[in-house]
């Protein structure tokens, strides 16, 4: 009633208790799942849409419920935000992310940058800067193996604020990506004024490439304003090799997708990383322990 406003009654359903009840033993549930590190960090490769290199990776962050299985994070994520856990499993994510990079340096693993997603609730927390900085010290992660995802929409809420964050996270030498580009305001004063170092393509747009004519106009508009601005594209959702020509052929630089390969955890990562290499007749060093 709240939400809706006044004017607008609302009729008690019985399944509302029932929502309310799942909602709060979700969140009980995610507590237990910090202290029981049941959250796990995985990696989707990003990929040079030319000649298939790996560029980049996105780092994912599940959860393992002992019970339930895989907690889908549509379904976990805006719980975590509603209950405030949600920076806890951020500097979670951040800390874990730079201690793979570590590892991964160290084996001789190639790997480019890893790219971690921050929502809104940890985008304006100033622990944010903090768990970076330290995390980046305590591993030895430098600024441009590192990248922070935010959605537009995040960018476009409460812009002051947006800006002095945006500007501290530059001091820092961390490039900054745009996810779900097209989906929120698409505001090109937002790219101009934050000037993101990457934008992505939402899968939506994506999807029936490059048989909807509509999504052909829309993708090549962004791919050329984002050139004429210096920002790489990536384009996500990436499943088949029509998609792959396509966006190759209109001059998008990395693509990202179930085509390339599906988010898998650090040890499949690595075997992909060497058959990729094995494929260049290239020779990476054996791995030592970390």
């Amino acid at each position: 009633v709240k939400v809706a406003g006044k004017g607008h009654p609302r009729f008690f359903q019985p399944e509302l208790c029932e929502t309310i009840r799942s909602r709060r033993e979700l969140e009980q549930s995610l507590v237990a799942a910090l202290e029981q590190d049941q959250f796990l960090v995985v990696y989707q490769p990003r990929v040079d849409a030319m000649s298939g290199q790996l560029c980049s990776m996105e780092a994912l962050v599940r959860w393992h419920h002992p019970q339930h299985g895989m907690v889908p994070p549509l379904e976990f994520i805006p719980a975590a935000e509603q209950c405030g856990l949600i920076s806890e499993i951020g500097a979670w994510t951040i800390r874990t992310a730079c201690a793979q990079i570590a590892r991964w340096k160290r084996s001789g693993i190639s790997f480019g940058s890893v790219a971690v997603n921050v929502s809104a609730l940890e985008f304006r927390s100033h622990r944010l800067l903090d768990t970076l900085t330290s995390a980046m010290a305590d591993f030895g992660v430098q600024p441009h193996e590192l990248e922070i995802e935010l959605t537009e929409t995040v960018l476009m809420t409460d812009t002051d604020t947006s800006q002095v964050i945006v500007d501290r996270l530059h001091a820092l030498g961390l490039p900054l990506a745009v996810d779900d580009f097209g989906t929120g305001y698409s505001s090109l004063a937002y790219l101009k004024r934050l000037h993101p170092a990457k934008i992505k393509i939402d899968r939506s747009f994506v999807r029936d490439l490059p048989d909807d004519s509509d999504d052909r106009v829309l993708v090549q508009a962004i791919v050329q304003l984002a050139a004429a601005m210096g920002i790489q594209v990536i384009a996500e959702g990436v499943e088949t090799q029509a998609q792959r020509s396509f966006l190759h052929g209109i001059g998008c630089g990395l693509l990202q997708g179930y085509l390339i390969s599906r988010p898998q955890e650090a040890d499949g990562f690595e075997r992909f990383v060497r058959q990729r290499a094995f494929e260049r007749n290239a020779v990476l060093p054996e791995p030592i322990d970390a």
